[in-house]
């Protein structure tokens, strides 16, 4: 394996020269060089091979079910959409809507009012642009407001733009960065190397390759944390809602969240202090998590209480939300759709 994985990583210069798909591809498996194939291939040849297939197919398969390839696609309604969300944002903030439509009424950079660009926007980029060019019209623009542009998932493989940046800033992104991280995540090539990051460059004790899909949705090991959370409720008695977030966004420790507050009523059967389980629990967005104490005792407690083995993995039970979603979608419902295509695209035969 070491020799094909020096292979790839020899060639991966000429892999991604172009931004055909076909190119874009092999530039995909050239970065399963480096993260992918340790991360989903124990060592064996079936192993391997079964990491390649799902790469390319599995990759191929997210890329056809979000944006078919496409590097910008026009979004119906865009416009109106991203109205009202500003409105939505402004009544929640308590600033009076006269006001907002003022500011937006003001000339940008194009000679076009603001008001104007986002009416006309029928992509998502139209609107990150416009947005980029009004926090660069006003004082202190990027120092204050650069890590509040709506448009946070981006490309044929919607990889979230904080994603994308962490990532690189960890393993340098290979590649000529036009404006930034987050713009190269709307060129098809920026946005199938980070999403393949995003879905493959991590160990999860996954026996199924749908959880890697609702880890894509939910983010990395949201599966396996959602597992944990059924483990912890049945341990406290405490009903949990399994969506993978151990810790609440903020993760203050002074305001724990409902997975924290049940399994501290648990922490004299755990010999863990409060800031012990916290601690742990921060490690929830890293392979170390399963290492921990936490981990091992609050799974023994519950396999105790229920009698069996409990699975290390569940698909998270998350509502999918914002501007552009019309309908209820779930986790549950994006990770099965994506690996019931997976499954035809490996078992459809060649004509």
């Amino acid at each position: 394996m070491d020799k094909v994985i020096a292979i790839f990583r020899r060639s991966i210069a000429k892999m991604l020269g172009r931004l055909v798909v076909g190119v874009v591809m092999t530039g995909a498996c050239a970065l399963v060089a480096f993260y992918a194939i340790p991360a989903v291939a124990p060592g064996s040849r079936a192993a391997f091979l079964g990491a390649v297939a799902f790469v390319f197919v599995g990759l191929v398969t997210i890329v056809l079910f979000l944006q078919a390839f496409r590097t910008d696609p026009v979004v119906p309604g865009l416009g109106v959409i991203a109205r009202k969300e500003i409105n939505t944002r402004a009544e929640r903030a308590h600033v009076p809507l006269l006001l907002v439509n003022g500011v937006l009424q003001l000339k940008s950079a194009d000679g076009r009012s603001y008001l104007e660009r986002i009416d006309a926007a029928k992509t998502e980029k139209d609107l990150s642009d416009a947005y980029e060019d009004f926090i660069a019209a006003v004082p202190l623009g990027r120092t204050l407001f650069a890590d509040k542009n709506p448009i946070r998932t981006r490309g044929p493989m919607q990889v979230n733009v904080n994603f994308a940046e962490q990532f690189s800033s960890a393993a340098p992104y290979p590649y000529p960065v036009t404006a930034s991280i987050a713009d190269e995540l709307f060129t098809r090539r920026g946005s199938v190397y980070f999403g393949t990051a995003h879905l493959l460059s991590y160990r999860a004790p996954y026996d199924n390759y749908l959880y890697r899909f609702a880890d894509f949705n939910a983010g990395q090991y949201a599966s396996r944390n959602a597992a944990f959370q059924n483990a912890a409720a049945i341990a406290t008695g405490v009903p949990l809602i399994p969506d993978g977030a151990l810790l609440p966004h903020d993760g203050d420790a002074t305001k724990p969240g409902a997975t924290e507050a049940a399994l501290r009523t648990l922490a004299p059967r755990l010999k863990l202090s409060e800031g012990a389980i916290h601690a742990a629990l921060a490690e929830g967005k890293a392979k170390s998590f399963e290492k921990t104490t936490l981990y091992q005792r609050v799974f023994a407690q519950a396999e105790q209480t229920s009698g069996s083995e409990l699975p290390r993995a569940l698909v998270p039970r998350i509502q999918l939300g914002g501007p552009k979603i019309k309908r209820k979608l779930t986790t549950d419902w994006y990770a099965h759709r994506v690996d019931d295509r997976f499954k035809r695209c490996l078992t459809a035969k060649s004509p």
